[in-house]
């Protein structure tokens, strides 16, 4: 078997490559403003957790991480309970237009988020919905049900009709057939399409930004008003950044092995 010349010389500088905005963005969270501004080093020279701290004691900047986790917990188990249903209905029976509402389902999620700003702003402002985490949980729907809809379709599909129809000749009713078999059996799918639902509404801002004003500002978008009179706070800005990395990474770790098989939407 032959190999490609300094594979791992080319590995090294990938690596290199995806890991040094993170690295400066680490490293710029330890330092001062003055020396952030002032000259490019490599490490602190004078390292310190003043940016850190702020975040932690300061509620104008710690309840930004609540209320963005608030929305997208909330998010993902809305998108969950609808798409499970709906995935096994796509996946077992066939109805007039089926493959086209298949299809549409996925173009919803191709739509900008732009687009649906102006209406959900009017539409929640006028049912008291405005700046609180449902706002942006609902809204947040109209792109993640789809998605988790395909992906879930494949894992079902994967599961033998045979199944079902033992549970059925077993005496098992739809709901605990539902409940106690199928859902154990794609429990790796349903964990992969919370991670989908989860990373997208983690890191969406137009929307969070729009339909929140004070109660329930998410991270992300106070990130945005770190300017003040004596110019933009850096080292505070990069702390922010590196504590809102970390939630996406540990949900990454924990779904790791099952990202591959959620892209071919449960097919491989």
């Amino acid at each position: 078997m032959h190999t490609i010349p300094g594979r791992r010389l080319i590995m090294a500088l990938f690596l290199i490559f995806l890991l040094l905005p993170i690295y400066w963005l680490v490293n710029m969270s330890f330092k001062t403003n003055a020396e952030i501004v002032s000259s490019m080093t490599l490490w602190p020279h004078t390292p310190t957790l003043q940016h850190y701290k702020r975040i932690f004691t300061d509620e104008s900047w710690y309840s930004g991480y609540i209320n963005s986790l608030e929305y997208v917990v909330l998010n993902t188990i809305i998108s969950i309970s609808v798409a499970l249903p709906a995935a096994y209905a796509f996946s077992r029976y066939r109805f007039l237009g089926d493959k086209h509402l298949f299809f549409w389902l996925l173009s919803n999620r191709m739509a900008p988020a732009a687009v649906y700003a102006l209406p959900f702003f009017n539409l929640y402002s006028a049912i008291g919905l405005f700046d609180t985490p449902w706002a942006v949980a609902l809204a947040h729907c109209i792109f993640n049900v789809p998605l988790a809809v395909w992906i879930l379709e494949g894992f079902v599909s994967g599961v033998p009709r045979e199944i079902d129809e033992t549970a059925f000749l077993d005496g098992y009713p739809f709901p605990r057939f539902f409940i106690k078999i199928l859902i154990p059996l794609i429990a790796s799918g349903i964990g992969v399409a919370a991670f989908f639902c989860f990373m997208f509404s983690w890191v969406e801002l137009l929307l969070a930004r729009t339909l929140t004003s004070v109660a329930s500002k998410p991270i992300s978008a106070i990130m945005t008003r770190t300017v003040s009179a004596s110019g933009m706070d850096w080292g505070l800005l990069a702390a922010a950044g590196v504590l809102t990395i970390i939630p996406g990474a540990l949900v990454i770790w924990f779904v790791r092995n099952y990202i591959a098989r959620g892209f071919a939407l449960g097919r491989v």
